[in-house]
């Protein structure tokens, strides 16, 4: 049985627990999924457009990509990134500093 996680609660052993990226920080799991790491949803389209200033156009885009990160980084074991075409560009990020660490 899946167990939504929220500001209070962690996930107990043996559990499935779903939650957004924003929750996901000072969290560790055996293996995590990251779904839909799509160009549109990561960065969050929204996002983007709402940027009024354009100076603030480049904290969104850390933010965004900060938060991928904090995603990508709770499996202690197992993970598991999915997505469609066009994927985002920020596993291209993620996918050169694995390269460099190796």
């Amino acid at each position: 049985m899946p167990v939504e996680l929220d500001d209070h609660m962690a996930c107990a052993p043996s559990r499935i627990a779903v939650s957004t990226m924003h929750l996901a920080k000072g969290l560790e799991f055996r293996a995590v999924v990251v779904m839909a790491c799509d160009n549109e949803v990561i960065p969050q389209q929204e996002r983007i457009e709402s940027v009024v200033d354009e100076s603030d156009l480049e904290e969104v885009y850390n933010t965004e990509r900060h938060l991928l990160y904090v995603a990508l980084t709770r499996a202690r074991d197992d993970l598991l990134v999915s997505g469609v075409d066009p994927a985002s560009e920020f596993l291209d990020d993620v996918a050169y500093q694995a390269k460099s660490e190796d």
